[in-house]
């Protein structure tokens, strides 16, 4: 039983852990997904700031992210061709051999094979030809690449030209100022001459909106060039400090957005909404079916509180939690075996509140027997005493003689009934009274016996004993084991009608010494018999002159229990009762068998 109860728990403990933990998981799920949703969303957000800023490197860093390469093989996707000639710029991937892999809007004449001497003269002065270049070295999984990212300098090449043919000691003179500012505007561009200081000196073409220049104004211009209204190209002349600047009006340009980010960014949204709104789903779910029994629960409760135990819950309510066939439904599967406990607990509770109310019953029985059997005898001591007292009648020898026999008679019977009182408690707080000793069973039974044998009152009864062939020796406490033998008798003694024979047996089976009790009596009946042992019930037929009010029987199962025996009753109306008492044998030698 006790392993069916531990296999039953950790079963209901697997079941409620792995609900849980999925539960827990669905949750964690939603929490990683809304992460990568925010990372991508980061990640998309920088990307794009990335590709408005038009600088060179931020776009190799993002198109090296898209880019697949195994071997000579490049993957780019579509997306890129397309945005590099807007901005015209042109792309060759060139592996560790300097041999080109991949070329993209290439102008002729460029080369396909770059020396290791070109490659780094290229990194260090970012020009080849009349182009600026970006590179970016990149090595993953032991496959080494160059990116190299150029565009034409028209404006730069320019700036030259003009600084070359216009200026002298880093300014335009009045003679060609005119003719410099026609070529400027005719390309719809602003050239200023900056002293060291960022001060506009001159100013040709379209006219400036700025007087001076702060000392980070022009970092700003280069570093965050989407961030500005123009594309600015500069010369400098280191000789005469002189800084020439030509500024064209930046046109405007279509947002650009990264189609695989943009792509994990959609997928991961659509994600993240699936997993919030099932998520949500389930936790209305569980709500409804956590609360549901809850509910369930606490009516269950309250009708408990009120007392009403034989329907803990109501027809409807069962026929929420079982089906058809008297199986749980799924939505109660969970809490079957709270549900089964907790109609359990209610029946016990019944059952508690039944056994109370007649134990109730039986004292109030009792207290009625008690007092009749109080009364008697002291009625019959105070009427004597009042008799001797008034002095009104002359006693002689044998008067007096009867009157205290009486009084004496009376008072043992009150004595004994105090005496059962106080054995009751100590019985029923496990006190352990006298040491237990070993005890032959078959000259004590045999003297108690005598003792009822040899009462002249009982001369309406026979008695017998059937001793054990072989001496019997048990654990006992002496005075509570005659006491016990006291009561089986006297029970049988007044319970039965005059003539019934009422026979003490003893034998030994297996490790074990029996006693039986049996009477050719009246019998008891099945409630009868199942009250027997109940403190303060009172059987029929008693006599006041034998000492019982109730808690004889009571006394004799709480004496069989002290000596760790067993006792059990068997009867029937009309056929007489038995009364057997088992206790453990003590291990002696055997006894000589008695001829």
């Amino acid at each position: 039983m006790k392993k069916q109860e531990k296999f039953k728990r950790s079963r209901i403990a697997r079941r409620l852990g792995l609900h849980f933990t999925a539960q827990l998981f669905t949750t964690w799920l939603l929490v990683l997904v809304i992460i990568l949703i925010s990372l991508f969303t980061i990640m998309y957000y920088i990307g794009n700031e990335q590709l408005k800023s038009d600088l060179p490197s931020d776009l190799l860093d993002s198109l090296s992210v898209e880019t697949t390469i195994e071997g000579d093989s490049v993957q780019l996707p579509s997306f890129w061709p397309d945005q590099l000639k807007k901005k015209g710029y042109w792309l060759q991937i060139i592996n560790e051999s300097g041999q080109q892999i991949y070329a993209l809007n290439v102008p002729e004449g460029m080369p396909e094979q770059y020396s290791a001497a070109d490659l780094l003269r290229i990194s260090d002065t970012r020009r080849l030809n009349e182009y600026q270049i970006t590179t970016l070295y990149e090595e993953i999984l032991g496959s080494r690449n160059l990116y190299l990212l150029g565009r034409k300098d028209s404006d730069g090449t320019r700036l030259e030209e003009w600084y070359e043919l216009y200026s002298k000691n880093g300014q335009v003179p009045t003679s060609v100022a005119e003719t410099l500012s026609d070529k400027a505007e005719s390309i719809g561009a602003s050239l200023v001459v900056l002293d060291e200081t960022g001060l506009i000196v001159q100013n040709f073409g379209l006219p400036s909106d700025k007087r001076t220049y702060g000392a980070l104004d022009l970092i700003k211009m280069r570093q965050q060039p989407a961030k500005s209204k123009f594309e600015v190209s500069y010369y400098y002349d280191p000789s005469s400090k002189y800084t020439w600047l030509l500024e064209r009006p930046r046109e405007g340009e279509e947002p650009t957005n990264q189609p695989i980010f943009r792509t994990f960014l959609i997928i991961s949204v659509i994600i993240g909404i699936a997993i919030l709104l099932l998520s949500l789903g389930l936790a209305v779910w569980h709500g409804y079916r956590y609360g549901g029994p809850l509910l369930l629960f606490m009516r269950g409760f309250e009708r408990m509180g009120r007392g009403e135990y034989e329907q803990v819950f109501t027809d409807k309510e069962r026929r929420k939690i079982f089906g058809k066939n008297n199986r749980f439904r799924a939505r109660y599967k969970l809490y079957h075996e709270v549900i089964a406990g907790f109609s359990d607990m209610a029946d016990k509770l019944a059952f508690a509140r039944s056994e109370r109310l007649r134990l109730e019953q039986s004292r109030e029985e009792w207290m009625t027997g008690i007092s009749h059997d109080l009364r008697t005898p002291l009625t019959t001591i105070q009427g004597y005493g009042h008799l001797l007292e008034s002095g009104q009648f002359s006693w002689n020898e044998d008067e007096l003689r009867e009157a205290g026999g009486t009084i004496r008679e009376k008072s043992t019977y009150m004595l004994e009934l105090l005496q059962d009182f106080s054995l009751t408690f100590e019985l029923k707080n496990h006190t352990p009274g006298e040491k237990l000793e070993p005890l032959e069973l078959n000259e004590f039974v045999r003297r108690a016996v005598l003792r009822y044998v040899n009462n002249v009152t009982l001369q309406n009864v026979a008695f017998d004993f059937e001793e054990s062939a072989t001496s019997l020796r048990i654990l006992a406490n002496p005075k509570w084991f005659q006491r016990l033998l006291d009561n089986l008798i006297s029970n049988a003694v007044k319970h039965n009608p005059p003539g019934t024979e009422i026979v003490l047996s003893l034998k030994r089976e297996r490790e074990f010494a029996f006693i039986t009790v049996r009477d050719n009596g009246v019998g008891m009946d099945e409630e009868t018999q199942s009250r027997l042992f109940d403190r303060y019930y009172r059987g029929t037929n008693t006599d006041e002159g034998i000492d019982g009010v109730g808690l004889g029987m009571s006394i004799a199962y709480a004496v069989v229990a002290a000596h760790k025996g067993t006792i059990k009753v068997e009867s029937n109306i009309g056929e007489g009762t038995i009364i057997k008492l088992s206790f453990p044998e003590l291990t002696s030698p055997t006894c000589d068998t008695k001829q």
